[in-house]
This record gives C-alpha cells, structure tokens and sequence, in this order.
C-alpha cells in the first residue's frame, strides 16, 4: 500500500521495485485490464543496437574520392 501526495506521485514499494526490475530512471506505464484492474508494467527497452549502428555518425569528416584514390596510389 501507498499513498498519493498532493502532486500525484506515488512511492512504489521496494519488494514491487525488486519484483518488476524497476530502478532509477526506468518508465513504467499503467494498463487497465479486461476485469478492470489497473496494472502497473515496466516499459521494455528498445533493443539494443548492433555494433555497426552503434559507431554510425562517429568517423567524423570523410576522405574525398580524390584523397581516398591519392592514398591508395601511395601519393599522399
């Protein structure tokens, strides 16, 4: 049991907390369900990204196709 503060924030127990996973910073969402009770469920994460889309945008400034043929002809 909880109770609600005048802002309507709750305190989740600690045992429900352990129970669901949930930590600081996690989202939950309240779901009603058929019966009418209302559900409280942790939202999942997106799933993780892979390697390549994790390093996407982080090269910096690419080489031209003139600079890239230079280096590759030992020019540069």
């Amino acid at each position: 049991m909880t109770t609600v503060t005048t802002k309507g924030q709750v305190t989740i127990p600690k045992p429900v907390r352990d129970l669901l996973g949930i930590v600081p910073g996690s989202r939950v969402d309240f779901r009603r369900d058929a019966d009418g009770n209302v559900v409280l469920v942790p939202v999942k994460k997106k799933s993780a990204a892979s390697m390549f889309e994790k390093l996407r945008g982080h090269a910096g400034k690419g080489l031209s196709t003139d600079e890239i043929m230079a280096l590759t002809r030992g020019k540069i």
